[in-house]
């Protein structure tokens, strides 16, 4: 009682008034009920196992699922162990991110894949009670029916990673505007990665629009620190310098919209005033989320696990970081190489 007068009367920062109990439900998961192609044909791709739904302008292609109940929990781990060294003046939040099979699939073709839902409870029963978990499962269910998925690349879309951003501010307890307040773009004719992971020339005969949406009268600046990279290993990296956060990308490279890549350190300042700072921890689905949070944090700051040579214990602090979200897919989620990224950044 006496934490909620003082956070209604304004004495604790703004960065504890996320640490309340979470209710039990929005830490679990509801399996969702696919209505939208549970009947629809489909086929496996001729590689990597990849299912094709559907056909002609409308197929989508979609990664099975190969986690399990089991393999989720050194992600909670992980969430864990960060809170532990951060204490109780960062937020730590799980954020793991559910992938398009897992709202598409064919009722028929579920012996293809494994269900993603129990993976998630798994993970979020596994996280202590005070990490943060931001449980974006269900809300995605509800919009499964807008373009939150490409059809044609391995990604989520823009508008995925929108309801994301929308759930993890009320989880932080920060400010958050809709897409009202947000300029539209689209480009058209995009073909994402998925000809080449399947083999199939049909989804290249499928193109679809990419939306993406930025922020309108909206005060930010975006630092990079850019690694110098030789087969995805770091030999360097070149001084700090401003650019854009979107940059203008052809049909073909659609999704590198956001911040034009991953092997880089990206810093973002905006004209919020609360003293909130946000790192988030992510693969290549995050790059779409941060462009939604320019009115909620003060600062945000972008590190891909895949590119990253500093001790995050030193950059949080140096950084005054007050919230640190893993927004992982759910493969790099529940993987080793992410897990012992993770582990290593707080030594090296």
């Amino acid at each position: 009682m006496l934490l909620m007068v003082l956070l209604l009367s304004g004495i604790l920062p703004l960065a504890a008034q996320s640490l309340l109990p979470q209710d039990s439900a929005e830490r679990r998961v509801t399996p969702y009920v696919n209505t939208l192609t549970a009947k629809a044909s489909f086929r496996k791709a001729a590689k990597a196992g990849i299912i094709l739904i559907g056909g002609g302008d409308t197929l989508r292609a979609c990664n099975p699922c190969n986690q399990t109940p089991s393999t989720a929990l050194s992600y909670a781990d992980i969430c864990n162990i960060y809170k532990r060294e951060l204490g109780d003046s960062v937020n730590v939040y799980c954020m793991p991110i559910p992938t398009a099979i897992e709202y598409y699939c064919p009722d028929a073709a579920k012996k293809l894949t494994h269900a993603e839902a129990p993976v998630l409870n798994s993970m979020f029963a596994a996280c202590s009670d005070s990490v943060l978990v931001v449980n974006i499962y269900n809300i995605l269910g509800e919009h499964a029916a807008e373009r939150i998925f490409s059809r044609t690349d391995h990604h989520w879309a823009p508008r995925g990673a929108y309801y994301a951003a929308m759930k993890l501010c009320e989880v932080a307890g920060v400010p958050f505007k809709d897409l009202s307040h947000y300029e539209e773009h689209v480009i058209p004719g995009f073909v994402g990665t998925m000809p080449s992971f399947s083999g199939e020339s049909a989804v290249r005969n499928a193109p679809e629009d990419f939306y993406y949406y930025t922020p309108v009268d909206c005060d930010y600046t975006t630092t990079y620190i850019q690694y110098k990279t030789q087969k995805q290993q770091i030999v360097g990296e070149y001084p700090a310098a401003e650019g854009p956060f979107f940059k203008t990308q052809g049909s073909g490279a659609a999704y590198n919209t956001f911040m034009g890549g991953d092997s880089k350190i990206t810093q973002v300042r905006t004209g919020v005033n609360n003293g909130r700072r946000i790192l988030i921890f992510k693969d290549s689905f995050g790059n779409a989320i941060p462009g939604y949070l320019f009115f909620s944090f003060e600062e945000v700051h972008v590190i891909d696990f895949r590119y990253f040579d500093r001790n995050i214990l030193k950059y949080i602090k140096e950084n005054k970081i007050t919230d640190v979200v893993f927004a992982n897919n759910l493969t790099h989620a529940c993987g080793n190489a992410s897990y012992n990224a993770f582990k290593r950044f707080l030594k090296q």
